[in-house]
């Protein structure tokens, strides 16, 4: 189990800007059976996270491919498991390991330029889109899951083998926890969930939108879930970079990482969410009331960058947000929120720090929609001290937009919170994949 002197001694390595090694001829501390300190967040509750930390020996897989990797997986077995990467896994190759891209996934006809001509609005209108190039995209759509949605079983430990020099990847997947329990996901860069075959969404009170069908990491119904010391963004592919359709961006990825569907009991430590529009969302409706009582996160020493919204987007969950660092996006444009506050959320917000390279006022950093509540204190604008939620509610003043403090509950899963400032020179160093001292 990790212990408080080696977070500890994290941290202060972290501040000084230096990095652990194993001395010559050691070798390097194996974090594969590391499971989650007590009181390490939500996911600390109820008996803990541990994994797969009690595999035996012929359940403790080393992959280097995307076959190797779907054995290990075992179609999400609740078999304990350790699961190491090793390199770079492209979820994007046959069973050849030669690489696919969007043209081998096409089938029935679908090309986007048939597709964009079918449903254009001004001829197609604002109705579903439906017929044989809709349905020609269904069958695409569901040839490329097939190679990049891969199932995450109970009592499974990921790790990434690498440092901050070199670490291990996994491009182009979309790792699903649907139903699983006890899962530890770790030291992994997770990169470019591309979809090949987004589905036009028209709106009949404007424009419509592109919807995508893959996070890199998407847990639904998932409960004592560690994600730590990840960095998931859209490298390769920057959705900022495709062209507009419709009058819309052409939005080639979802979330970096969704916790919908009643999840659970989730600690997301020391990782790094970057370049992407819609980083995190934590529940998927307003009328999701089977929520209630449920997605309860512990989001602590993350780094936000350039990451337009949903830093988190929070509803019905208790959500305790505290030692992150923000760096929003530099133009005014490309930043819409960093937290959002929506249905029945209660967010608890301790010691964050943003940092705005460009115009952007502490009043964009919450939005609200149908929300109610958020806990805010400590936190630091470039540097200095705000009150968000006054802020928040003077920019609003008089709509019914305005929150209150009173969020209804106290956090008492955590150890040490440091000041914004002590923790956002911390997280600069020492979040990410490869940043496990």
């Amino acid at each position: 189990m990790r212990g408080r002197r080696g977070v500890q001694l994290a941290v202060v390595a972290g501040m000084l800007g230096l990095a652990f090694s194993a001395p010559a001829g050691a070798e390097a501390r194996d974090i594969s059976r590391d499971t989650l300190a007590p009181n390490d967040g939500w996911a600390a509750a109820d008996g803990g996270t541990t994994g797969g930390s009690t595999a035996d020996d012929a359940h403790v897989f080393t992959v280097r491919d995307r076959s190797e990797l779907v054995r290990a997986l075992d179609g999400g077995s609740a078999t304990p498991k350790i699961i190491k990467i090793a390199g770079t896994i492209d979820a994007n190759t046959d069973d050849d390991g030669d690489h696919l891209d969007c043209a081998d996934y096409a089938t029935d006809g679908y090309s986007t330029r048939k597709y964009l001509a079918a449903y254009d609005p001004r001829t197609w209108g604002s109705a579903k889109p439906s017929g044989p190039q809709e349905e020609a995209r269904q069958a695409s759509a569901a040839r490329q899951a097939e190679r990049i949605e891969l199932t995450v079983g109970s009592n499974t430990t990921i790790v990434g083998l690498g440092d901050a020099r070199n670490t291990a990847v996994l491009k182009g997947a979309g790792l699903q926890l649907k139903g699983a329990n006890n899962v530890i996901i770790r030291n992994l860069e997770l990169r470019d969930a591309y979809d090949c075959f987004p589905v036009w969404q028209p709106n009949t009170g404007g424009l419509g939108d592109w919807k995508t069908a893959y996070d890199n990491i998407w847990l639904r119904g998932a409960t004592h879930v560690w994600i730590d010391h990840v960095t998931l963004s859209d490298q390769g592919h920057p959705d900022e970079k495709e062209p507009t359709h419709f009058g819309r961006n052409y939005l080639r990825h979802d979330g970096l990482l969704d916790i919908t569907n009643a999840s659970d009991l989730v600690t997301v430590s020391w990782s790094r969410f970057a370049d992407h529009d819609k980083a995190m969302l934590i529940g998927n409706g307003d009328t999701a009331t089977g929520d209630r009582g449920k997605l309860r996160v512990t989001l602590h020493h993350n780094e936000f960058e350039s990451v337009v919204q949903r830093a988190p987007r929070v509803r019905f969950g208790q959500v305790h947000l505290y030692n992150n660092r923000y760096v929003v996006p530099a133009g005014a444009h490309d930043h819409r929120y960093s937290i959002g506050v929506s249905t029945e959320s209660a967010i608890y917000a301790e010691n964050n720090a943003f940092h705005t390279p460009g115009h952007i006022e502490a009043a964009d950093l919450v939005k609200s929609w149908n929300g109610t509540a958020l806990h805010q204190s400590g936190t630091l604008f470039n540097g200095y001290p705000v009150d968000l939620l006054a802020i928040n509610n003077a920019y609003n003043s008089g709509s019914e937009r305005d929150l209150t403090a009173d969020v209804g509950w106290t956090p008492t899963l955590h150890t040490k919170i440091d000041s914004a400032a002590t923790a956002d020179r911390a997280v600069a160093r020492g979040a990410g994949a490869g940043r496990i001292p």
